[in-house]
């Protein structure tokens, strides 16, 4: 069994979702969309693999947005596409933040600008606890989706929707992968910044995730565990 990450920069690894995967028996596969040296750059052209050749796919998040088709169009269009024809073929996808946007999109939905940010860890308000539990999940967003027709959200805070599921497809708006390096290496950009401009202290994000790690693996471990269960193969 093959599960691919599809990345979209340089800087957000698999994390623990890779490693329950890995745990369930499934080879990691990770893809690069753009990589560090055109991060400036970011409208590459890319060529997105035959999802049929993997038995579940997980685009992942993106410092970019899932509305830019100006900034990113030369890979965001292909990759709504790609994400059609894993449905069509029954390919199970588990989209995490921006993942879970262009899930939205792809499948007759929209994303736009949410009224405010959500960043940090956030518990969320959920209907069915055995699928998506409450958290604290950690959130780095500025965007939200509108429902695709036919999806049943799962769960939500007072801000976005958190959650959906749509045939074997389930988005996320939270980040379940995010560990302390990998926000460390947000920070080398511009999170640093962002974080600050939303009236928090870098350092303590930091230290809270290191300190929320070990937790956030075991919670991210159950959410793949029942996605494999209850959406991809139930």
């Amino acid at each position: 069994m093959r599960v691919l990450f599809m990345q979209h920069d340089h800087l957000s690894p698999p994390g623990p979702v890779g490693d329950a995967f890995t745990d369930r028996g499934y080879d990691v596969v990770e893809s690069l969309v753009v990589d560090e040296a055109h991060y400036y750059e970011p409208n590459q052209p890319f060529t997105f693999p035959d999802p049929t050749k993997f038995d579940v796919l997980v685009p992942m998040g993106s410092p970019w947005g899932a509305w830019e088709d100006e900034r990113i169009g030369q890979w965001l269009l292909p990759e709504l596409q790609w994400l059609q024809e894993a449905d069509s073929a029954g390919v199970p996808v588990l989209g995490l933040c921006f993942g879970g946007q262009i899930l939205a999109r792809a499948h007759g939905g929209s994303v736009q600008r949410a009224p405010d940010c959500e960043i940090g860890w956030t518990n969320i308000w959920t209907d069915d606890p055995t699928l998506v539990e409450s958290g604290p999940w950690f959130e780095f967003h500025y965007d939200r989706w509108s429902l695709p027709p036919g999806a049943r959200e799962v769960a939500r805070t007072t801000r976005a929707s958190q959650a959906f599921v749509l045939r074997r497809n389930l988005a996320l708006q939270f980040h379940p992968e995010v560990t302390a390096e990998a926000l460390a290496g947000w920070y080398v950009t511009d999170g640093r910044n962002l974080v600050a401009k939303d009236g928090q202290d870098p350092d303590v994000l930091l230290a809270f995730t290191q300190a929320e790690e070990q937790s956030a693996a075991q919670r991210a471990r159950r959410l793949v565990n029942n996605f494999l269960d209850q959406v991809a193969f139930a």
